[in-house]
This record gives structure tokens, sequence and C-alpha cells, in this order.
């Protein structure tokens, strides 16, 4: 089956929670076609390149509930239980015919370190699907390369939680690796998973240095759900069509590495069934790691293996 998610005020929320009510009900093997926001909860393209100048957003909004990225959803995935593995095909992703992107103008460790908490600057872009390329104001052209930059579910824990941080269960993981092709794979924490997504990116670059890529609506996030009950996680994993990614997401970025190459370890163990240290040595060969974003509370690294790193004899 094929479901379809627009952005109203029945499914749209600014938080995580295992109490959200779901939005809809789906069985393991279906898909879902969502339409999102950008993460500012926009309904119109931005028209002036000052921060404050702000364009129409969407209304109303509770200033709890809804307070951080534009997210749609929730979905419960029938069956899904803790414990389990969900499976995410990123089918088709498709961005609106616009987005933006800021430098500098508030209190951030990154503003901070540059100087540039009181110097902002915003990049208005126009998309092009045919090309898939993006021109800003200034004539810089860019290519397209598309990702939801939140896709996840809540953790098993009370209240409202952030959209901000990453967590073991996904969320505002930033990884521009997650195109269309791609499949992520999340534990599941809570029963039927309550899955959303949102913060549509058109492109950035690893590590998200100024805070935000090129943020943008999408018309169209076609993905796809899959629970496996034979799969156990610990934080999230990818498979692109070159390559296989692990995750690691922790307030110390040394801490996120050494979790994105523990479960790259284990991953390298399980495929070519192998001991801890032929694992590792093969890994100092192969695996690149890779900083993910360095802006949202949690620092995140991923560890990369492309499929023919190791050939077979």
């Amino acid at each position: 089956m094929i479901y379809y998610i627009e952005p109203d005020r029945r499914t749209l929320h600014g938080h995580f929670s295992r109490d959200l009510p779901a939005v809809l009900t789906i069985d393991s093997g279906d898909t879902v076609v969502f339409r999102t926001l950008d993460a500012r909860w926009s309904i119109a393209p931005r028209t002036s390149p000052v921060l404050s100048d702000t364009p129409p957003e969407f209304s109303p909004r509770d200033p709890l509930m809804d307070g951080g990225h534009a997210l749609c959803g929730p979905v419960h995935i029938h069956g899904a239980a803790p414990g389990m593995t969900l499976e995410v095909q990123i089918v088709d992703i498709l961005p609106a015919a616009w987005g933006w992107t800021t430098a500098g103008g508030r209190l951030h460790p990154v503003n901070e370190r540059f100087s540039l908490v009181d110097t902002e600057v915003m990049h208005l872009w126009t998309l092009d699907n045919r090309s898939q390329t993006a021109v800003n104001q200034h004539g810089h052209k860019v290519r397209l390369r598309p990702f939801m930059g939140v896709m996840g579910m809540p953790a098993d824990a009370p209240g409202i939680l952030s959209t901000a941080p990453p967590r073991a269960t996904g969320g505002n993981l930033d990884c521009k690796e997650l195109i269309s092709g791609s499949r992520l794979f999340l534990p599941i924490a809570v029963p039927g998973g309550l899955f959303s997504t949102g913060a549509g990116h058109a492109a950035q670059g690893d590590g998200e240095v100024s805070i935000t890529a090129i943020e943008c609506p999408m018309e169209r996030a076609e993905l796809k759900f899959i629970l496996h009950d034979d799969m156990h996680l610990t934080g999230p994993r990818a498979e692109t069509d070159s390559s296989w990614i692990t995750f690691g997401i922790h307030e110390d970025i040394q801490e996120a590495m050494y979790m994105a190459l523990n479960d790259m370890i284990k991953l390298i163990q399980d495929k070519y069934e192998i001991g801890l240290a032929d694992a590792m040595a093969l890994a100092s060969v192969t695996v690149d790691l890779r900083i993910t974003q360095i802006v949202n509370g949690v620092r995140g690294v991923h560890a990369v293996l492309a499929k023919e790193a190791i050939l077979q004899q």
C-alpha cells in the first residue's frame, strides 16, 4: 500500500515523544509519501536575505510542542516492538523550488569560535530539479544532493524530546549519504516505532559547518518501511548503493568516533566471519571515518565501508 501525508495541523509537530498519537498506521512493506515544510515551518519562499525578515510561517503553532524542526508524522508500523529494527528505504526525494542557508547571527559554539555571533548572512537558493543544481543570489551554483535531515523515532523516555540532537533511534542525523536509493536501519524503542521526518536538505557538506544546509521544503519524500525482528541494533546503520555506514552520536566527538568504529568492526566481523583483531586490521585499510555534523548539541561521526573495498576471493 502507498499512503500520503501532507503537512497540516494534524500531522505537523516540532518534537519527538512516545506519547504522540500516530496520524497513520501501516504494515511492514508499505510506502508513505511525505510532503514536508522546511525546518523553520515556512509556507512560502524567503524574499529577503535578512534573518529577521521571516517569511509566512505555518499557523497555529504551540510554542511548547512545535518549537523544533517541522516534522510530519508520526507513523505507527503495525507489529513494531522494542528490540526490533525498522528499515527505511529511501525511494525518492524531490525538493521544492527554493531553499536557504544561514551563517552566523546567533549564539552557538561554531559562531563563537569564528566570531560570527554578531554577523549574519543568508543565501537564498533557487533549486532546479531538471539540472540538479541550486543557484544563490550571488550566482554561486552547487549540485543538488537532496536528503531528509531528520528521520527517526522517539526514545523510550518520558516527556517532550527535542528534535535537535540525534539519538540511537535516529532523528536529526544530517547525514548527506541518505539520498534516494539508500536504506536506513534504526532500532525501535517504543511500540509502533512512531516514525517522523522533516528538515529537508537540498545539499550539505559533511559537518554542516554553518549550522544549516540548503534548508528546503520537500515536494516528495517517498519512504518504504520494513520491519526486521531478527536484526538487533544499538544505533543507526545505513546501506547505500556503494557502501555500508555505521554511526556514532555523542557529546564528545572522540566518543562518537569510537561508537561508529565499534559498530563498523562488528559489521565486518559478522559479514566476513572473522575475529576482532582481523576486523580491525581490515578496517584500517578500508574504512573511512567522516564527521556527520558538529552542530546539533551532540556530534556525529559515520564510518563508511565501500562494498568493493574488500574483494572476495
